[in-house]
């Protein structure tokens, strides 16, 4: 997979779109507005802002670490992945949750088509990249070149399977387990999953890689 034309696309990795500039500033004196006629507080506002990023990749970490070391344990989180954060104590807040399995045979995408579906509740906020039109176009149509783009080159034996979130299904890659890691502890594989590899532009590396 290593000869990719980047000559008649828009880059997935670029400078902020337009349109999400326009909604930030409308976001913003929409803000502005509603502290400035009382009907709420910067501090109240701060306090959603994190109550909204708390989550953060550490939960879908967690689970991921979780599915390494226990075999059953991940065979109940591809049958449901909802139950199988619920036995962490991990609440899901999106309707459903899927668990994709990579594997050597095939490596999977998760992208949203129409606007941002994301596990927010176990990876916390989106990364721009994902909501840029580019990513979630190409992701689709050419996901061995965004792969790419990401610095991820799959050997010709790997399939792509790319998933396409929404408002009832939501998607989390459980990436493969880096050779040389069997002595690790579930919490220090913990620190190994990265938010891109569990969004699948990128694999989990072992310590000595990286």
């Amino acid at each position: 997979m290593t000869n990719h034309n980047h000559d008649n696309h828009e880059p997935v990795i670029a400078g902020d779109d337009p349109s999400d500039i326009e909604g930030q500033l409308i976001t913003e004196a929409l803000q502005a507005l509603l502290i400035r006629k009382g009907l709420l507080s910067a501090g109240e506002t701060t306090l959603e802002i994190q109550k909204i990023e708390s989550p953060g990749t550490h939960l879908g970490a967690k689970i991921v670490a979780r599915a390494w070391t226990d075999e059953h344990y991940k065979q109940r989180l591809l049958e449901n992945g909802k139950d199988g954060a619920a036995e962490l104590g991990i609440k899901i807040g999106e309707a459903q949750l899927e668990v994709v399995e990579n594997t050597p045979d095939i490596h999977n995408l998760v992208v949203c088509t129409l606007c941002s579906c994301y596990p927010r509740s176990i990876l916390g906020q989106p990364p721009s990249w994902y909501v840029n039109k580019a990513y979630r176009a190409r992701a689709v149509r050419e996901p061995a070149a965004v792969l790419y783009e990401f610095g991820l080159e799959l050997s010709d034996a790997q399939r792509i399977r790319v998933h396409d979130s929404n408002a009832d299904l939501r998607f989390l890659v459980l990436p493969q387990r880096p050779n040389n890691t069997d002595h690790l502890s579930e919490d220090e594989l913990m620190t190994l999953v990265t938010r891109d590899s569990m969004i699948g532009v990128a694999v989990v590396k072992s310590t000595d890689a990286q």
